[in-house]
């Protein structure tokens, strides 16, 4: 039996998280939630909307992403599995969270032994 293929590509779009790494590329909250509402319009699945506990700024862009995101698109937030980054990252999406606008409130955790770059086949601390 071959195993199920889906026909739908599903889209997680890091813009507003890994799009700041690059040097220069800050945005304001206004900007994020611009850019956010954008991406809805596109209608990926996913929104990273950022990493809370980096800085109060960050954690009130990824709430408001979370309030207004709408039409079944889910919102991320990014965490480390360090003391208060998985905490703030609940905080910042909760309340959206019970609203059902963002799926039923999963947190997923991956060890670094399961990383992989996808460029160059390296995995676990190499990947790094």
């Amino acid at each position: 039996m071959e195993p199920h293929v889906s026909d739908h590509v599903r889209i997680f779009d890091t813009t507003l998280r890994d799009g700041e790494q690059a040097p220069g590329c800050t945005m304001t909250r206004d900007e994020k939630l611009e850019v956010a509402r954008q991406l809805a319009r596109l209608k990926v699945d996913v929104i990273e909307a950022g990493f809370p506990a980096a800085s109060p700024g960050d954690f009130e862009a990824v709430r408001r992403i979370a309030q207004e995101t709408k039409g079944g698109i889910a919102v991320a937030a990014l965490a480390r599995c360090r003391d208060g980054d998985p905490q703030r990252a609940v905080e910042a999406i909760q309340k959206a969270a019970h609203t059902g606008k963002i799926g039923d409130g999963k947190i997923f955790v991956t060890g670094v032994e399961q990383a992989v770059r996808i460029r160059t086949g390296e995995s676990g601390s190499n990947a790094l």
